[in-house]
């Protein structure tokens, strides 16, 4: 006889149930925090590693978080530069406009466009300064009237294994560099992101904030290294990094700083958030590297965000023939 066993209302149905490999995850991050003395930090995604899913639907009823002026309609769509090309499909818009790394807003990645909407990146200036013959603080629209918008379809490989492919929108950092004239002496150039707890609930947690990143000069005067204005034809939604952000396409993607209002050369190799906050888990490079495990999982494959297709990953995301010249 067939014994039919109802579950009670409080069972959570299978498919909802966290794979257990995500939580074993959570567990070694809340284990790292612990040690590093950060433990009101344990939340799934504090650290890299947690995803969540993508709702199409849902996120068809709410805002797009960017709006045209009348400059961006002269400028986006911009037009495309044929030589990057992809190997792989396009991300389609509305997933990668859901799964975003931005911890300012977020510890989670699937909600940070819910929590933008109080941003404003518009006026927005940007200091251009130190070690430069031309210092200069330009606002976002005057950045756009100045430099050559193309755009240009990436790679873009996370360092916890998920990956796209998106079509950014903006100019090279070679065009900035030329337009301020750095001094001999500037060896590195330093990223910094904005900062405002009062909308950016993030910044009110353990940090260093803000944000900051760093290049050498010749990774940021390398033809792939871009600073972003725009994606999939329209300018950058606030969840992307609106209205600037940096575009590393061969690093991991911490690298790429959003929302950037500080851009300062100097002779000496700057501290960045993530190498400051986790040293031994993010270093100051972050190339992508299969052969280079991260201490808490493999980086031999990705996973593309949207259909979970595994790939193997890239030495340098692809990008060697750009910029293998300058590792040794």
């Amino acid at each position: 006889m067939a014994h039919i066993i109802l579950p009670p209302d409080w069972r959570i149905p299978e498919r909802h149930i966290t794979p257990e490999s995500w939580y074993w995850q959570s567990v070694s991050r809340r284990t790292c925090l612990k040690l590093m003395g950060l433990g009101t930090l344990a939340l799934t995604g504090w650290l890299p590693g947690c995803s969540g899913p993508v709702n199409e639907q849902e996120f068809a009823r709410n805002p797009q978080h960017y709006e045209w002026t009348d400059l961006d309609r002269t400028i986006y769509p911009a037009p495309r530069n044929p030589t990057f090309t992809l190997d792989r499909p396009m991300t389609p818009e509305h997933i990668a406009a859901q799964y975003n790394n931005f911890y300012e807003f977020s510890q989670a990645k699937d909600d940070v466009w819910k929590r933008v909407t109080a941003f404003e990146p518009r006026p927005w200036d940007i200091r251009i300064h130190g070690l430069v013959h031309k210092p200069r603080t330009v606002s976002i629209d005057d950045l756009l009237r100045t430099m050559p918008i193309e755009e240009r379809t990436y790679r873009l490989r996370c360092v916890e294994a998920w990956a796209m492919a998106v079509p950014w929108s903006g100019f090279p950092f070679k065009a900035l560099i030329d337009w301020v004239q750095p001094l001999s002496t500037a060896r590195f150039v330093r990223l910094t992101a904005f900062y405002n707890p009062s909308v950016a609930m993030g910044q009110r947690g353990y940090g260093p904030w803000p944000y900051t990143e760093g290049l050498t000069m010749a990774e940021a005067a390398n033809e792939l290294t871009l600073l972003a204005t725009g994606i999939y034809g329209h300018p950058l939604p606030k969840q992307h990094g609106a209205p600037l952000r940096l575009v590393t396409p061969w690093k991991y993607g911490y690298k790429s700083i959003k929302s950037v209002v500080d851009i300062e050369f100097v002779r000496e190799q700057p501290a960045t958030f993530w190498n400051t906050l986790v040293p031994w888990e993010y270093d100051f490079q972050a190339n992508v590297n299969p052969a280079v495990p991260h201490p808490r999982w493999l980086q031999e494959t990705e996973r593309m965000i949207g259909t979970n297709e595994r790939r193997p990953t890239l030495y340098l995301n692809g990008y060697e023939p750009w910029v293998g010249t300058l590792y040794t």
